[in-house]
């Protein structure tokens, strides 16, 4: 495909615009490639282009005059949008940041390198652009080559809130310093976050959480004041529980927490040495374990309350699922993410209740995994950064080893106070890693009989009592009573015949 042949032919008036002449300048590939041109040319050139390169042509914007296309053969994306404006110049002052305000005319010279990779998008590149063809009315070559963020006028959130997102997007993927100025702006512009649509933030924040920089643009996230102007019920926990978590209280908690869970997603082989392999598919989503962590402790301000001596926050993992729910519903997640996020808050407590015992038994790992099905690997991740969010980084490095060790006894634990108790969680969260890889047979039975089966041997019409057996006989087989169909048909008969003879 000679592309280049085909953009100068087509559409010799555009011009390379925003971030694929920004990757270029960075030696970066681009997911796509987009142009800008005279609002009167878009369609037609749309047509001529997508009828050359065989691809399929589509309207995106019909309000902001942005067509798309995308390859047949090589699944290469290319945006056609017309100037905002009344010209070129007038589109890249009204861009957001001075980096992404560049311009090269596609009749100046250029190679362009693209990449393919079955099912998936082609990469392209920019390659040997000159600088005396490169447009840039607000020195966005100079920022880039100081790896600064700045923007391009003082309006720019104003025009568009969700741009406060992307600034911290962009100086995580692109390891870039946030100019002050930028976050002196976000601060006066912060509660204008609020008008931006979800769809779009929930885009903004997958893609900064799925970088390892998620948690240090956090930070500045919340000192600008965006993050708890998109999240209101995070402001609340700020002044909650000082007395126990410190300054910042539940806040400095929850952050601490998103901390560590981002050092344990790029950690694995360190922290579940043995099963870091089984864990990585799990791990791969990393925006929404990481959302997880934000948000699990969304309602300890909501449900705290002293007892005696103690801040107790009764049932603050159900309300928290319920809050949470909210909170996604209007970031747009899907169905299925909403639920698994919610699942995980609302039994994130499950591991430490069976770490109150000494011994945690194959019948209380089967319940488990059974209660909380698909959410119960990733919410024994967001356990291991809450534990290990109580202790310090030296401290966590001196018993990381040791996490994958025998359970230690309750009364062993107590001895070395705080981290005592983290290390015992964190063996508490081994062992059951250990008990789902190492003897699925006890954590997921096979199932030796059907419904149908209970009902035709013990004569019985269909009702709850069947589902209630089969679970008994579950339970036998995790405990090794039963091991065959024979077995089975025995204790079934045995346990429930009489009863219904």
């Amino acid at each position: 495909m000679d592309l280049i042949h085909a953009l100068r032919t087509y559409v010799p008036d555009a011009y390379y615009v925003g971030g694929v002449v920004r990757d270029a300048l960075l030696k970066k590939p681009s997911g796509d490639i987009d142009l800008a041109l005279p609002k009167a040319r878009v369609k037609e050139a749309a047509f001529s282009l997508a009828k050359h390169l065989k691809a399929a042509a589509f309207e995106m914007d019909a309000a902001f005059g942005v067509w798309r296309l995308v390859t047949r053969k090589e699944n290469l994306q290319i945006d056609l949008t017309a100037f905002q404006g009344e010209d070129l110049k007038a589109d890249l002052l009204r861009r957001d940041f001075t980096l992404n305000a560049l311009a090269y005319p596609v009749t100046a010279p250029i190679t362009i390198e693209i990449k393919t990779t079955k099912g998936q998008k082609a990469q392209v590149r920019l390659k040997k652009l000159q600088q005396k063809f490169l447009i840039d009315f607000k020195g966005g070559v100079a920022d880039l080559q100081e790896r600064k963020l700045k923007l391009t006028g003082p309006r720019v959130f104003q025009d568009d809130p969700v741009r406060m997102l992307r600034a911290f997007r962009h100086a995580a993927e692109l390891k870039f310093a946030i100019a002050p100025s930028v976050l002196s702006q976000m601060k006066k512009d912060a509660p204008l976050i609020v008008r931006a649509a979800g769809e779009r933030v929930q885009e903004e924040l997958t893609r900064l959480f799925n970088t390892p920089r998620a948690y240090e643009h956090l930070l500045l996230m919340d000192k600008a004041g965006v993050l708890t102007a998109l999240f209101p019920a995070l402001e609340d926990q700020r002044t909650c529980a000082a007395c126990y978590y410190g300054k910042g209280g539940v806040l400095k908690h929850t952050l601490d927490c998103f901390r560590r869970e981002e050092w344990l997603l790029e950690n694995l082989d360190k922290a579940f040495p043995k099963y870091h392999r089984k864990l990585a598919p799990i791990a791969q989503n990393k925006a929404l374990l990481k959302m997880a962590v934000l948000l699990h402790d969304i309602a300890k301000p909501a449900t705290a309350k002293v007892q005696g001596d103690r801040l107790r926050f009764f049932y603050h993992e159900e309300k928290g699922a319920k809050m949470a729910r909210a909170v996604l519903d209007k970031l747009h997640y899907s169905k299925a993410d909403n639920r698994l996020i919610c699942a995980m808050i609302a039994e994130h407590l499950r591991p430490s209740n069976l770490a109150s015992n000494d011994v945690i038994t194959d019948r209380g790992a089967y319940k488990f995994f059974r209660d909380l099905a698909d959410a119960a690997l990733p919410m024994l991740l967001l356990c291991w950064a809450d534990y290990t969010s109580y202790i310090s980084d030296a401290q966590l490095r001196r018993i990381l080893p040791k996490s994958g060790d025998k359970l230690m006894s309750i009364e062993t634990a107590k001895k070395t106070a705080n981290v005592g108790k983290t290390l015992r969680h964190m063996q508490v969260l081994s062992l059951l890693f250990k008990k789902y890889f190492d003897s699925p047979k006890k954590i997921k039975p096979s199932k030796l009989l059907s419904g149908l089966d209970v009902m035709q041997t013990l004569h019985l019409p269909s009702s709850p009592l069947i589902g209630e057996i089969l679970e008994a006989l579950a339970l036998a087989q995790v405990e090794g009573e039963v091991t065959d169909r024979a077995g089975a048909l025995a204790y079934i008969t045995r346990h429930y015949g009489k009863k219904n003879a």
